[in-house]
């Protein structure tokens, strides 16, 4: 579906049953419909027969609310709620490899320890990093780290939840 200049970008949390299959038609539904996912996160919830769907995507309202029908008649679908104006708590977890020489390893330490990252690993010529936040903290991490030489970058998708 093509963005129009009233699209804007929408967190969708969607409680299903903890079947297999749910995923794929839920996935399925919202792919035939025309929009791009930008993010998706599935887990179990404190009820071990439903899971939690966290879905990211640009549409325009009208586009979103036929969305948000079509998916409340799908008999797996016990609640959706959309976040997007909720001030939710967003948060994604990062693991980013990047160059470190011997020589900038206490640089890019202290990169990470000022944005409460961790190293997870040690290698030879990289170091990797966990990193846990939102989308401007992970965006400004990646931003300084850029300059020593990503290797590679692998993200969990947002996960949201209602304040209060």
């Amino acid at each position: 579906m093509s963005a129009d200049t009233n699209s804007q970008r929408r967190i969708l949390s969607i409680l299903v049953a903890n079947r297999s299959g749910v995923l794929s038609r839920v996935s399925g539904l919202i792919s035939r419909r025309g929009f791009n996912i930008e993010s998706l996160s599935v887990g179990p919830t404190e009820d071990a027969t439903l899971s939690r769907i966290t879905v990211i995507m640009v549409t325009s309202d009208t586009a979103f609310e036929q969305l948000t029908k079509q998916l409340h008649k799908l008999i797996d679908v016990h609640k959706i709620v959309d976040l997007t104006d909720e001030n939710a708590i967003e948060r994604e977890l990062v693991l980013i490899k990047v160059n470190a020489p011997a020589e900038q390893r206490s640089e890019i330490i202290e990169i990470a320890n000022i944005f409460r990252a961790k190293v997870v690993d040690v290698g030879k010529a990289a170091l990797t990093i966990e990193v846990t936040g939102d989308e401007a903290k992970i965006k400004g991490i990646e931003d300084l780290l850029r300059g020593f030489g990503i290797k590679e970058t692998i993200r969990t998708g947002v996960i949201a939840i209602s304040r209060g």
